[in-house]
């Protein structure tokens, strides 16, 4: 039970959930494969990690989740440092919250593309390497509203019920291969998602980006015959 010397792509990684679970992994051992938009970012957590002496090594890759030549470099980039890629954490994402008729049709192109096109584009890329192998583990980081809706909210939900569709028909089409497909659905969590239109007074009850990172840490490390499929976690003081 440990991610020592494993390989682990995660993208959506320059800050929040990301850059927590990144950092976390690579001070348990394992060599670190980042992407996200912000190279800047990207670069600071490379340099963080370097000087922080990690046990496991964080690489840098900046891209667009919704490129397929770019996820297509993140793959590569881990395959020709590392020699083998064992989990791919699809974490990019974002969120617009208006009524169906205050929602552009460019927005609605622009977080569909991010939230579910960009889950499909990196699973896509890494899914030979894992095939050849036999074996693997692909998270998909959803939400809790991939299993609920909310006024204001039809936009994101539809892309997380799309992502969770997506992850449990993948599920079934790569277990006779030896990849896990894990599902994680988390509430409210103190993070840049969130950084507006809530009261600060009230975020303090919330989960962190460093429960999720711990989250994380325990989905990626358990035993090979183990898997959990689908992982759900709040703050106690949030109602589901």
């Amino acid at each position: 039970m440990t991610v020592e010397n494993k390989t682990i792509i995660i993208s959506g990684a320059s800050r929040g959930i990301g850059r927590a679970t990144a950092l976390l992994l690579a001070e348990h051992g394992a060599n670190v494969v980042v992407t996200a938009r912000n190279a800047e970012e990207l670069q600071q957590l490379e340099k963080q990690a370097a000087e922080g002496h990690t046990r496991g090594k964080i690489v840098a890759v900046p891209g667009d989740v919704t490129s397929e030549s770019d996820m297509e470099a993140v793959v590569k980039t881990a395959l020709d440092q590392f020699k083998h890629i064992d989990v791919v954490i699809n974490n990019a994402g974002y969120g617009i919250f208006k009524n169906v008729d205050e929602i552009s049709v460019s927005e609605w192109d622009d977080l569909m593309a991010t939230n579910v096109k960009g889950t499909f584009i990196l699973t896509k890329a890494a899914l030979p390497s894992l095939k050849a192998q036999g074996l693997g583990h692909i998270v998909v980081v959803a939400s809790d509203v991939a299993k609920r809706t909310f006024a204001g909210g039809s936009l994101y939900t539809a892309s997380k019920y799309a992502q969770e569709a997506f992850t449990g028909a993948l599920r079934k089409e790569v277990r006779s291969f030896g990849i896990k497909v894990t599902g994680v659905y988390s509430g409210l969590v103190d993070s840049n998602f969130h950084a507006k239109g809530h009261r600060e007074d009230s975020r303090g009850s919330w989960l962190q980006n460093e429960d999720m990172a711990e989250s994380m840490l325990f989905i990626v490390s358990r035993p090979a015959h183990v898997v959990i499929d689908e992982f759900m976690v709040h703050p106690l003081s949030q109602e589901y």
